[in-house]
């Protein structure tokens, strides 16, 4: 039957409010910066990010990328199931075969679960209400190798060593996720209920949880195939994050900047308006003991980081080289870049490829918190770090 959901009239009020809306998006801009300068800067912004930003990035994809096609090709995954497992029962009420999850989506990217939850046996491992909360456990990990590993290299920018502030914000990342879990099966447990359990489609050959699968050939054969087509898979997330990074991390630079030096606008890169620095400052009351931001210009990773965790992490090297970020907020963003990871951007079709599209909402008020709490523990972990040293 065809679904008339995906229909709407040829002439509706949506049209005339989406053009009102995209003619109102350009005023604002050009009000203060000039219509030309407006689309140049948007262009040029956009332009230097693929050049200087996106392709750095998809230079560290095609890396991790490799590492964890190895990881998971000799078993360093299949270990850190096992030694993982006896913990996320406790914290996350989870069946200890989901921290596998874990560690896919950290070493790749949020959709790196569902490779997991279309298998039929590890569906058998869960209740409804638990496997309703896959999506957002795996968003809460998904790209924090490349996340954590991008942060690390901001050192060299300045004399600062940011080690002890990715470490702390992946703790703030873990605390957000049992946070944003624990949620979203408090939601699904009212609908499911807590008895009903995933079920095994008959005829479904069960899976050995004491065996991992591997390629073939030999040893040498195995290596090369895994590194080759992890580096592939590394191309594809780095070619995935473009849209993001070219679009949101225009958008929300333009409202984060400000002018060049003289006050005037050129059409350069990266000029904007200050809106977003200067909504942050008038609720610096709460974002200072929440979050500890070193600038109102910190506020723009954040947002960001809930669209695209790759356009997040590339405006923090640009806060870091002028000054504006520090160890402190490096902690904050590592937190909340991988615990939100984008999860606007994915949450949606991945709650519809686990079946539970009619709690996409639930999952994002629940992920939303988990974020904000990630980075609140990593600014408050970190700032007891340095009370202790």
């Amino acid at each position: 039957m065809e679904n008339k959901a995906l229909e709407k009239k040829e002439i509706s009020a949506e049209n005339f409010v989406f053009l009102v809306g995209i003619i109102l998006f350009f005023c604002f801009f050009s009000f203060q910066m000039g219509l030309v300068n407006t689309l140049n800067t948007f262009m040029n912004t956009a332009y230097s990010l693929l050049m200087d930003t996106v392709f750095y990035l998809m230079a560290i994809c095609v890396l991790m990328g490799a590492v964890s096609a190895l990881c998971l090709e000799f078993g360093v995954v299949a270990l850190a199931n096992k030694i993982l497992d006896p913990l996320m029962m406790p914290l996350y009420g989870l069946p200890g075969v989901s921290s596998v999850g874990v560690v896919m989506t950290f070493l790749s990217d949020n959709p790196a679960i569902l490779v997991l939850a279309e298998d039929n046996y590890f569906k058998s491992l869960f209740k409804k209400y638990q496997y309703a909360a896959l999506a957002n456990l795996g968003t809460s990990f998904g790209m924090g190798m490349i996340v954590c590993t991008f942060m690390l290299s901001l050192s060299a920018l300045t004399e600062d060593s940011f080690g002890a502030a990715v470490g702390i914000g992946l703790v703030g990342a873990v605390i957000g996720s049992i946070v944003s879990t624990r949620l979203m099966m408090l939601y699904a447990k009212k609908v499911f209920g807590k008895d009903a359990q995933m079920e095994l489609p008959e005829g479904v050959k069960a899976w050995n949880k004491n065996m991992r699968p591997i390629r073939e050939g030999s040893i040498t054969n195995r290596f090369l195939g895994a590194i080759l087509d992890g580096g592939m898979n590394g191309v594809n997330m780095g070619l995935g994050i473009i849209p993001g990074v070219l679009i949101i991390c225009t958008v929300v630079m333009m409202l984060t900047n400000g002018p060049a030096a003289d006050g005037s606008y050129t059409g350069a890169a990266f000029e904007g308006v200050r809106l977003l620095p200067m909504l942050a400052d008038k609720a610096g009351f709460i974002l200072k003991p929440l979050f500890g931001f070193s600038s109102p210009e910190c506020i723009g990773v954040t947002i960001t980081s809930m669209g695209a965790a790759g356009a997040a992490s590339s405006m923090t090297a640009k806060l870091v080289e002028s000054g504006l970020a520090h160890a402190g907020d490096i902690a904050v963003f590592t937190a909340m870049c991988t615990c939100w990871s984008g999860y606007l951007s994915t949450h949606v079709s991945m709650m519809n490829s686990i079946g539970c599209k009619d709690l996409t909402g639930k999952a994002l008020i629940s992920h939303t918190i988990g974020g904000l709490c990630a980075g609140v523990a990593a600014h408050w972990l970190y700032a007891l770090l340095m009370l202790l040293r």
